[in-house]
């Protein structure tokens, strides 16, 4: 089937293509019943706006575009970026607006797909997604006309308003915590190490270290999949002396490292103590259920959509912070047992 267009919309509505263009954009030239009749024709033969078109005359894509560089089969099965997705669609539904989802393999197809939804008014603005520390697409975006909200912080964000929340003051909570407890060696399985919120994950926990006086606590970098989580948790609990805590970026790394350490005969919370970064349904319905930082990330994306919208309406935000996670203790972290 070829694409409709006006010319067949006038055929069909007996009018000319003049008084089809006056009903499609809204514009006077046409009576109520004429515009209500063309409308109606162009629906039921299924017209869309040409987006080249569209994007001469300024209009609206009605579309937010989220561009993903991780790898997809992690993404298929993180709980944390399918409710930050359903958050975004929820808070972009209210107002008629769609959400545009691709996975790429690197950021350089990342920064094409800008430019491309730019060119081709694809979208009315995008939400950046895994801030890097040294991040090309910060300059990318603030070169384009795309409005933008970028979700991580504080800084390296450029002059583009973001929405973050403390991922250093997150991480002393959760080591404060175990120190408290006793815990003396701590591990730490993070996730990509170029991510931003990563590298203050890590640094936090040195810092921790050398103001508690821990004994060799280190971060495995992973790329957030169960499969590295798990590999991770083998080494880690390999070594001699092992931890007796370890800090999982997500709950599917600390799902798949609790797994690792029943397999291993460990006791949890007696012989390992399990924390995750990420709080999920997953997580609460674990047996022993995990320790975890807890945060609405469904109203996360909610939060992100209206901010970016509002940004779109040419509102003015440098950015926003969000309260720290809290930290809710279940049943995987204990005092060590020696």
């Amino acid at each position: 089937m070829t694409r409709p267009t006006i010319g067949d919309i006038a055929r069909q509505s007996g009018v000319s293509k003049g008084a089809v263009s006056f009903a499609l954009n809204g514009r006077p030239g046409v009576s109520d019943a004429t515009r209500q009749r063309i409308l109606a024709i162009a629906e039921e033969m299924g017209w869309r706006p040409h987006s080249a078109a569209r994007a001469l005359r300024g209009a609206r894509a009605g579309m937010v575009g989220l561009v993903s560089a991780r790898p997809a089969r992690t993404l298929g099965v993180e709980p944390f970026f399918a409710q930050i997705v359903s958050g975004l669609q929820a808070g972009l539904s209210v107002r008629g607006t769609g959400l545009q989802l691709l996975v790429v393999e690197d950021i350089a197809a990342e920064a094409a797909i800008y430019r491309r939804w730019q060119s081709e008014n694809r979208v009315d603005g995008v939400v950046l997604f895994d801030l890097r520390s040294q991040d090309p697409r910060v300059e990318e975006l603030e070169r384009s006309r795309l409005p933008v909200v970028v979700l991580g912080g504080p800084g390296k964000h450029g002059n583009l308003p973001s929405v973050w929340t403390d991922d250093r003051e997150a991480m002393l909570h959760i080591v404060d915590y175990l120190a408290a407890l006793g815990h003396r060696r701590i591990a730490h399985v993070a996730g990509l190490p170029e991510l931003w919120h990563t590298q203050r994950r890590i640094r936090a926990l040195r810092d921790a270290a050398a103001r508690l006086d821990l004994e060799g606590a280190r971060s495995w970098p992973t790329d957030f999949s169960d499969a590295e989580g798990a590999a991770a948790t083998r080494r880690l609990l390999s070594n001699r002396p092992r931890p007796s805590a370890i800090v999982y970026d997500s709950d599917i790394m600390a799902v798949a490292g609790l797994g690792v350490a029943l397999e291993m005969g460990l006791r949890i919370p007696e012989d390992l103590s399990i924390v995750s970064f990420d709080d999920s349904l997953l997580a609460r319905l674990m047996h022993p259920a995990l320790t975890a930082l807890s945060r609405d990330t469904f109203a996360l994306g909610e939060l992100l959509a209206r901010t970016l919208l509002d940004v779109i309406d040419g509102a003015s935000t440098t950015g926003l912070k969000l309260p720290t996670p809290n930290l809710v203790a279940r049943e995987s972290t204990a005092a060590p047992a020696v």
